[in-house]
Parts: structure tokens; sequence; C-alpha cells
């Protein structure tokens, strides 16, 4: 985080509201008192969505044990206090494959994020279960979506005149 900067507290009703924030910042500029921009939040909250679908991309053998480990341990509480609180906490570690590389196509990458969203919401049926938390219902998941969503945007301030 940038000396002085203070990310946004963004809580998110539904998926669409993500998606307008981006669109909104894709259009009125922004400045990043995170070490991402916008092309790669959006990818990466692009990729987490698709994965309660498709599943995920294999991760690392020391990290698939860490997040056993956790799973049979610390995640299910992790989970509730995530879910109560309505945040993460900022640094928390997440698979390397998810973090796309700077300067990318922020159109693209904003579109993107609309389609992977259309996707998530469009699924029928349980989704795939997380690697850390194991099964989730569909509404700890949407939840969890919104979570995220708003802890990766919130990096992002609008230029003023966007708020």
């Amino acid at each position: 985080m940038s000396a002085g900067s203070e990310r946004r507290r963004l809580r998110f009703h539904d998926l669409d509201e993500a998606v307008r924030d981006a669109e909104s910042l894709l259009r009125g500029g922004y400045r990043r008192v995170g070490r991402w921009d916008l092309s790669q939040i959006c990818d990466h909250l692009a990729d987490w969505l698709t994965y309660p679908v498709d599943g995920m991309p294999p991760a690392p053998l020391p990290m698939r044990a860490a997040m056993f480990v956790m799973r049979h341990t610390v995640a299910p509480r992790m989970l509730r206090k995530t879910l109560d609180a309505g945040e993460m906490p900022a640094g928390a570690p997440t698979l390397p494959a998810t973090v796309p590389a700077p300067g990318g196509d922020e159109t693209e990458a904003v579109a993107r994020l609309r389609r992977a969203v259309e996707r998530f919401r469009a699924h029928e049926g349980e989704y795939l279960p997380s690697p850390l938390f194991g099964p989730v219902s569909r509404d700890e998941a949407n939840r969890m979506q919104l979570i995220h969503c708003a802890h990766h945007l919130g990096f992002l301030i609008p230029e003023a005149g966007d708020e």
C-alpha cells in the first residue's frame, strides 16, 4: 500500500455491483494503493469465479499439503470468520498461478470478469469443493466471491469525479 493511502472498504450485494465498479474504474481511471492494476485484479477475480464451476488448477505440492492440513483444522473457522466479517485480510497468500502479469488489457480483463460472473451465476447445482474450505453451499460460495471482489477492487481508488 502506498504511504498515506488507504484502500476502499467495499461491500457488494451482488456480483453485478462488482463488475460495475470495475467498469467505472476502467472508464474514469484510478490510482493504486496496492500492488495490482485493474487488469490483474479482474483477471484474478475471473479465474476464481471459474474454479467453483470448472475446478482449480493443481497447486504446487507443498501448497496442496498445507491446504489439506488447513481444510481439516483451521479452515472451517477461517471461512466462518471471513463470512461473518464480510472481508478478507490484506496480504493473504494466493496461488502463484492466479497472479497475472501487470500491464494487461484492462478492457478485456473487465469483459472477462463480466463473463465469469455470468457463468458463475448461471451454473446449476452445487459448486465444486474448495481445496481450502472443502464443500460450501451456493450462498457461501457467492458470499465469498463478493468478499473477494470487494477485497481486491478496494485497492483501486477512483480518480476524482467518478466515485
